[in-house]
């Protein structure tokens, strides 16, 4: 990460534990932001989870969460794409989430801006969580397009 986008990351996580009281009660941490991309994780906590368990009786957390992730992150990543990435605004148009397998463990986001164009983004997401035999596997892909509101 490049000290540039340090203090980005930084400001992003004291915005979310401060005023950002959704993705604060979600446990949201920002891992990592950089030049056209950021990750951000979501602990597993049963107050997430639907209330059926999976095969091997762990609650899975509800696809709502995952979407949330797919949203927040995929715009945040735009960001880095502004010259002020603070002074715009950005709001989602269109937000497309499928859903691979169940998820058991904490939720991990990566977003890459597939184009930051002089009024709309798009970013691609992929969300990963743990299982218990293999490791992180995806489990839900997504697409955010966004209205970008630059500064003149």
């Amino acid at each position: 990460m490049t000290d540039e986008f340090d203090g980005l990351e930084t400001f992003l996580q004291e915005y979310i534990d401060d005023y950002h009281e959704f993705l604060s009660w979600l446990g949201a941490t920002v891992d990592d932001v950089d030049q056209g991309t950021m990750t951000m994780t979501i602990p597993y906590d049963e107050k997430l989870t639907n209330v059926r368990p999976t095969a091997d009786g762990t609650p899975d957390i509800h696809g709502g969460v995952a979407a949330t992730l797919v949203d927040t992150v995929g715009g945040l990543a735009l960001r880095t794409e502004l010259e002020e990435p603070f002074a715009a605004g950005v709001a989602t148009i269109n937000l497309n989430v499928n859903y691979l397998r169940p998820a058991t463990g904490d939720l991990t986001a990566t977003a890459t801006v597939v184009r930051a164009g002089s009024s709309v983004g798009v970013s691609e997401v992929v969300v990963e969580s743990p299982t218990p035999d293999d490791g992180p596997k995806e489990v839900a892909i997504g697409q955010g397009a966004y209205r970008l509101f630059r500064e003149d």
